[in-house]
């Protein structure tokens, strides 16, 4: 019996079946409809921008770094134009192989590979790392002839850093370096990376770090259509870089020419202010460095020969190193004595030759003449024993307060980083910095050495330099400042730095003339007569010369017997003309001996360039290089002819200023910010490597030699 089928039960199930598959249709179209929704939708300008970064390249374009002018408008730093050989390490097979290849074509020198090795740990393998700079027209032809066998190699132009006159100013101006780790954190923190996308340099030292932000400009960006490969097809857009700002300094460069040869291969400092407005008018640190060494990144002999020699030529001696004021502390001395009321001008004391305190002999200079002082006397005569008796009246805290006003001992806030704040010793000073109990008591006859200068007494020829000022100011205090102006590179816009407000200290103008006085009698009967001898103007000075190392009671000083290095050092501060100042300056010559001998003769040439445009003879010059100098000797210079010859002379030296293509006279004057925009594409003066440089900024503070004979003037 056949069984028949149940017709209405299989279309029910067919019914079925087809409901759940169209549901399982409909759900599916309904999941792509929602993922196209969402992509096209809610995704949409997420996927655009990845599409468009598929599609196009952001390259950044690095700015032109600003101009750093003198103030008579000659350029001390630029940029020129230079093609350099680059390797991308990640295109390249064999590294080694194709700087070998490429050294039959090129000119490689070791420290060309040392550095491209030590620039590659530092790198990305995809970024673009030089091997040779400043390719010559020669060499460019003849790696373009032969380019196709060198992948992952280019050649590129590039902006490189030049300063053409190598080691002159060099610790004023600075340097730039490649950016370190803790520079692009810095950044970073500052919310900068944006600006510096691109850039591989920075300011280091001086100028260049102090004023970076106005230097550096604007980065701009270059929006490329790229393949899918990678290779750049055209550009879509771009904006462009803003170079960074041209900054003038108040520096005379033809003045600090003429003092660092003055020094010539000796160490030393000296700084000159204008005591009217503090404008620094030359910053002399010696010896020096060429920055240019470090442009392309330093090579390690060169380094070693810099950082390891005896004289320390990377120490910017009139900002870092300090060093006792010797006799140049006593008009100052002088001065707290009168404005605390210690003493009177006419106060007599009998100068023996010697002071005794505590069982303890305080000796006098064997040329000392001694015998009974005024102030005036003391001052003219430079004698230790009215300044020992002074000190012990006063007390130490009594001449810490009277001190710390004129700037001794504390930062006196210039405008580039790096200055130290020295020592001005009190009780409070004594107990922080030493760690035993019984070194942190003050001791009375500690007291008697600061009198004249030494003991603890540790500055800096910037803060001596500023006290200076300050009495040839009549006891107005500027702060001291390089920096006086900047123009914008897109504007054309002037931007004087405003001065910051002067402090009145206060002094009574009675108290002021008498040390005035004093110190022009200095140069006119006292220690610096014959260095100012037949000079056409009134000047005020005093000598200093203080110990390097400490000497016993017993002990003679004896510069035969001493090394170099442990022999005293000359100083000398002062001012100039007498009746109404234009220069204020402190000067020290290292281990070079008396003060009058030494270091007045340089202040004194100085001041015939300022204020009478005269430049030393040849003759004149060598016998101030060797130490040998009083009044100038021979028919001297015009200052304006030899700055011009400076200019002339120096291959890439430049100056920008309106309506003037030769050198103003070399006078204090306000320096014009007027400058033109002028493209400066010159080489830097390669100079020779350094052998020798400069002192060290006091770590401790030698011990007071309270009982030695100590040098006076």
């Amino acid at each position: 019996m056949t069984e028949l089928r149940n017709v209405e039960a299989d279309l029910s199930r067919f019914r079925v079946r087809v409901l759940v598959a169209g549901l399982a249709v409909l759900f599916c179209f309904s999941l792509v409809v929602a993922r196209l929704i969402y992509l096209q939708v809610y995704r949409h300008p997420d996927l655009m921008a990845q599409a468009e970064s598929n599609r196009t390249a952001i390259v950044p374009i690095v700015p032109n770094r600003g101009l750093i002018l003198d103030r008579n408008g000659i350029v001390l730093a630029s940029n020129y134009s230079a093609y350099t050989l680059e390797i991308t390490p990640s295109k390249v097979a064999d590294l080694e192989a194709t700087i070998a290849a490429l050294e039959q074509l090129i000119d490689i020198q070791p420290r060309d590979k040392r550095r491209f090795k030590r620039l590659r740990e530092e790198s990305k393998s995809f970024e673009s790392i030089a091997l040779r700079t400043r390719l010559s027209d020669e060499e460019v032809a003849r790696f373009a002839a032969r380019r196709f066998s060198f992948p992952g190699v280019d050649i590129k132009a590039r902006l490189f850093r030049s300063y053409p006159y190598g080691e002159l100013g060099s610790h004023v101006v600075g340097y730039i370096g490649r950016i370190n780790q803790a520079e692009k954190d810095a950044i970073e923190e500052r919310e900068e990376e944006g600006n510096y996308r691109g850039t591989d340099y920075i300011g280091k030292l001086g100028v260049e770090q102090s004023f970076e932000k106005e230097l550096h400009g604007q980065t701009g960006v270059e929006q490329m259509e790229t393949s899918a490969g990678g290779r750049a097809l055209r550009r879509l857009a771009t904006s462009p870089a803003t170079p960074g700002n041209t900054v003038m300094l108040s520096l005379d460069i033809g003045l600090q020419k003429l003092v660092e040869d003055m020094f010539g291969s000796r160490r030393g400092a000296l700084v000159a202010l204008d005591p009217t407005n503090g404008e620094v008018l030359a910053f002399v640190s010696k010896p020096s460095f060429d920055p240019n060494l470090f442009v392309d990144g330093i090579d390690q002999e060169s380094w070693q020969a810099l950082n390891e020699s005896i004289d320390k030529p990377l120490l910017n001696r009139a900002l870092r190193g300090t060093y006792p004021p010797g006799s140049t502390y006593k008009p100052f001395m002088a001065m707290a004595a009168l404005e605390t009321g210690k003493r009177s001008a006419t106060t007599i004391i009998n100068d023996p030759g010697f002071y005794m305190f505590g069982g303890h002999r305080f000796g006098s200079p064997e040329n000392e003449r001694g015998g009974l002082m005024d102030m005036n006397r003391a001052i003219v005569e430079s004698s230790n024993v009215y300044f020992y008796t002074l000190a012990n009246e006063l007390g130490v805290e009594a001449m810490h307060d009277f001190m710390a006003p004129l700037g001794f001992g504390q930062l006196s806030g210039i405008d580039i980083n790096g200055e130290v704040r020295g020592v001005l010793p009190n009780q409070a000073w004594k107990r922080r910095y030493f760690k035993r109990p019984e070194q942190q008591k003050w001791f009375a006859g500690e007291t008697i050495s600061l009198g004249i200068g030494q003991g603890y007494n540790s500055f800096t020829m910037l803060q001596l330099a500023q006290a200076t000022a300050i009495l040839a100011n009549n006891g107005v205090k500027h702060k001291p400042r390089l920096v006086i102006g900047t123009q914008d590179t897109v504007t054309r816009a002037l931007h004087p730095l405003p001065a910051e407000a002067p402090v009145n200290l206060g002094y009574k103008p009675d108290n002021v003339a008498v040390i005035r006085k004093a110190l022009v009698g200095v140069t006119q009967g006292g220690t610096s007569t014959k260095v100012f001898a037949g000079a056409k103007y009134l000047s005020g000075g005093k000598t200093g010369t203080a110990q390097a190392v400490s000497m016993g009671q017993k002990d003679k000083y004896n510069k035969a017997r001493l090394e170099e290095h442990q022999r005293d050092h000359a100083l000398y501060m002062a001012f100039a003309p007498a009746d109404k100042p234009k220069i204020a300056l402190a000067v020290i010559v290292e281990n070079a001996g008396w003060g009058a001998g030494v270091a007045a003769p340089i202040a004194r040439r100085v001041f015939d360039y300022v204020l009478l445009g005269q430049y030393p003879s040849e003759e004149d010059m060598l016998a101030v290089q060797a130490g040998r100098a009083a009044a100038p000797t021979g028919k001297p210079r015009l200052a304006a002819d030899m700055q011009a010859l400076l200019v002339g002379d120096t291959p890439g030296a430049v100056v920008l200023a309106a309506g003037r293509q030769a050198v103003a006279v070399p006078k204090p004057q306000p320096a014009s910010l007027v400058v033109q925009e002028k493209t400066v594409q010159e080489k830097p003066v390669q100079a020779p490597r350094q052998g020798s440089a400069a002192a060290k900024p006091v770590k401790k503070p030698a011990k007071p030699a309270s009982t030695a004979a100590l040098p006076g003037n």
